[in-house]
C-alpha cells in the first residue's frame, strides 16, 4: 500500500466490532446453556481463530456477516478434538482458551502461527500449574504449541506481576472449573471485559478495589450455570484509534466515529489526546450490556508532548504505536514509559515503532520500557510493519502528514483486527 499527504478528513464512520469483546462472547457463549447471538461480531482474522477453535471442539457456530449464532453446550458440553488447535496469530485466543481447556476431561494441543509461537506463555502456564492444571509447552521453552491434559482444578489467589487481561482472564476461565474460589489480584486494574460479560452470562464473580493503591482484585465462585445471551459489540476503540489521531493531525478536518466502546479500562487514548491539546468531544454516551459507549468527534489539533506513564498504561497498550505517531509531529517532546509489555506483542513494538520513525526522520530513543520522542516533521518511506496489524495502521496515519510517498510493507496484516481499513478511509476523502 502507498500513500501520501492529504488535508481534509471528514465524514462520519463507524469501526469493526470490539476484538476483546467478540472473541470473549464467541468463548463464553460456547460453554452456556443455550444460544447466544452476537451482532456487529469482528471478521477479523483472530476472532476468526477463534471460532475455528470452537468448533473443533464440538460446537457448532453459524455465521452470517457481522452476525454470529453460537448454540453452547453448557460448561461441561466440550468435545475432544480431532485435530490441533489453531490459535493463528492470536494471542488472546491462545492464553483465555487454555483456561476452559484445563478443566476438560480430555487432552487438547495448541499451536499458532511461527509469531504467536514466540509470545510469552509461561504467564499462563505457572498460574494454571498452581490450580492444578497439567499444562505444558511442547518445546520447553515457555511457548506455544502447548499440551493440555486432565487435571483436577482447585482455587487459588494468584498475585498477578502484570496487568494483563489475558492473564486474569484465563485464571477466572479456568476458576468455573475449579474446587472453590478463585481471584486474582493485579498492581492496575486491567481491561474487565471479562468480568462484564461473565456476570451478564451469570457467572458469580466479585470485583474490589484496594483503597490505599491501585490494585485490583477479581474473584469468582464455580457452580452456576451460564447461559447464552443476545450481545451487540460496541465498535472497537483500538480500531477507533486511527482515525482519532488521523483527525487530530490531518490539517483541515473533522471525523465523527460512531458507536464506540469507551470502558474505563480501555479508554486511555482519549485522556492521552486531551492531554497532548486534543479537540475531542464525546457525544451520546450510554451503557449496553454493562459497557460504556459513545459518538467520539475529533478535529484538527495543535498537539504537544506530554510524558505517558503509570496506571494508564494498561488502558492504552494497543494504542501505543499511533501515539508515538501523534507525539512525532507534536511539538516538543513525549516520553513513554512503563511499558515494557510492548516487547511481547506481534512484534518487538518498541523497537518496530522506533526503527520505523526513524526511517521517517523522526528524533526518537528507545528505552527497556518505551520510548522518547521529539516531534517535528515527517518524510516519507518504506514501512517495515513485520506483519504487526497495528504498526500497519499506524504508519498509514503517519504517511498522511509525511511529506512524499510512504509506502507500508505487508500491509494486508490489517485484516488481524480490521479488514477494511484502508476502506474506511475511502469514506472521508
Amino acid at each position: 500500500m502507498e500513500l501520501c499527504s492529504i488535508t481534509g478528513l471528514k465524514g462520519k464512520i463507524t469501526v469493526p466490532g470490539d476484538k476483546s469483546i467478540s472473541h470473549r462472547g464467541v468463548m463464553f457463549g460456547a460453554v452456556a446453556n443455550g444460544t447466544t447471538e452476537i451482532h456487529n461480531f469482528l471478521e477479523g482474522a483472530d476472532c476468526l481463530a477463534t471460532i475455528r477453535c470452537f468448533r473443533t471442539l464440538g460446537i457448532d457456530i453459524e455465521k452470517e456477516k457481522d452476525t454470529v449464532i453460537i448454540h453452547g453446550k453448557g460448561i461441561h458440553g466440550l468435545s475432544k478434538p480431532s485435530d490441533i488447535l489453531d490459535v493463528g496469530n492470536s494471542g488472546t485466543t491462545t492464553r483465555l482458551i487454555s483456561g476452559i481447556l484445563a478443566g476438560q476431561p480430555f487432552e487438547s494441543k495448541l499451536s499458532g502461527d511461527d509469531s504467536l509461537n514466540s509470545r510469552p506463555m509461561k504467564r499462563i502456564i505457572d498460574p494454571l500449574t498452581k490450580m492444578g492444571a497439567n499444562i505444558s509447552s511442547i518445546l520447553r521453552n515457555g511457548c506455544a504449541p502447548l499440551y493440555i491434559t486432565p487435571g483436577t482444578l482447585h482455587g487459588i489467589h494468584y498475585d498477578s506481576p502484570v496487568a494483563s487481561a489475558q492473564v486474569k482472564s484465563c485464571i477466572l476461565l479456568a476458576g468455573l472449573y475449579a474446587e472453590g474460589e478463585t481471584s486474582v489480584t493485579e498492581p492496575s486494574l486491567s481491561r474487565n471485559h471479562t468480568e462484564l460479560m461473565l456476570r451478564e452470562f451469570g457467572a458469580d464473580i466479585r470485583s474490589s478495589h484496594a483503597l490505599d493503591s491501585t490494585e485490583s482484585t477479581v474473584s469468582i465462585t464455580p457452580g452456576r450455570e451460564l447461559y447464552g445471551q443476545k450481545l451487540t459489540v460496541p465498535g472497537d476503540i483500538s480500531s477507533a484509534a486511527y482515525f482519532i489521531a488521523a483527525g487530530l493531525i490531518v490539517p483541515d478536518s473533522e471525523i465523527l466515529i460512531e458507536n464506540v466502546g469507551i470502558n474505563p479500562t480501555r479508554a486511555g487514548i482519549l485522556k492521552v489526546c486531551e492531554d497532548m491539546g486534543g479537540d475531542i468531544s464525546l457525544l451520546n454516551e450510554r451503557t449496553e450490556g454493562g459497557e460504556k459507549i459513545a459518538d467520539i468527534l475529533v478535529r484538527t489539533s495543535r498537539l504537544h508532548g506530554i510524558t505517558i506513564q503509570g496506571d494508564i498504561i494498561p488502558t492504552l497498550i494497543d494504542e501505543i504505536p499511533v501515539i508515538a505517531v501523534m507525539a512525532a509531529v507534536a511539538e516538543g517532546t513525549t516520553v513513554i514509559k512503563d511499558a515494557a509489555e510492548l516487547k511481547v506483542k506481534e512484534t518487538d513494538r518498541i523497537e518496530t515503532v522506533c526503527d520505523n520513525l526513524k526511517s521517517m526522520g523522526c528524533k526518537v530513543t528507545p528505552t527497556p520500557d518505551g520510548m522518547i520522542i521529539t516531534g517535528g516533521k515527517l518524510a516519507g518511506a518504506s514501512i517495515h510493519t513485520l506483519l504487526d496489524h497495528r504498526i500497519a495502521m499506524a504508519f498509514s496515519i503517519a504517511a498522511l502528514v509525511a511529506e512524499g510517498n510512504t509506502k507500508i510493507l505487508d500491509s494486508r496484516c490489517v485484516d488481524v483486527s480490521y479488514p477494511a481499513f484502508y476502506d474506511t478511509f475511502e469514506e472521508l476523502l
